[in-house]
């Protein structure tokens, strides 16, 4: 999201690098996310030609374990940030975000997030 507003940083940098190389995939709640805010005709049409990750069977209850887990620990694990997580961590894929949230599931769940 930051990257959209013109937000610089090493995160901004991975997305337009990936972009770039035709290397960048969206994990559909990401989509949901970009389409549902009000500002979006700016760049709807780039994002609608961006491949999205498959959902594997047993995604949900992947993506409700894996936020279990970090509820049971105290840790905070946001309803959207569950199936983000998942779908990367499914796919095998580094999730590029600023959220500094996401790294409770890279630590306790599999999640690979850019450097």
């Amino acid at each position: 999201m930051a990257y959209l507003s013109g937000s610089g940083g090493s995160d901004a940098e991975l997305i337009e690098g990936a972009i770039e190389a035709e290397q960048l995939i969206l994990p559909p709640p990401v989509l949901c996310e970009l389409m549902s805010k009000p500002d979006r005709a700016g760049f709807e049409r780039a994002l609608m030609r961006l491949p999205l990750l498959e959902l594997m069977d047993g995604f949900w209850r992947r993506a409700g374990d894996a936020r279990r887990v970090l509820l049971e620990k105290g840790l905070k694990a946001a309803m959207a940030d569950a199936p983000i997580a998942q779908c990367c961590i499914d796919a095998d894929v580094v999730l590029i975000a600023r959220d500094r949230d996401y790294r409770h599931f890279a630590r306790w769940c599999g999640l690979k997030l850019a450097k």
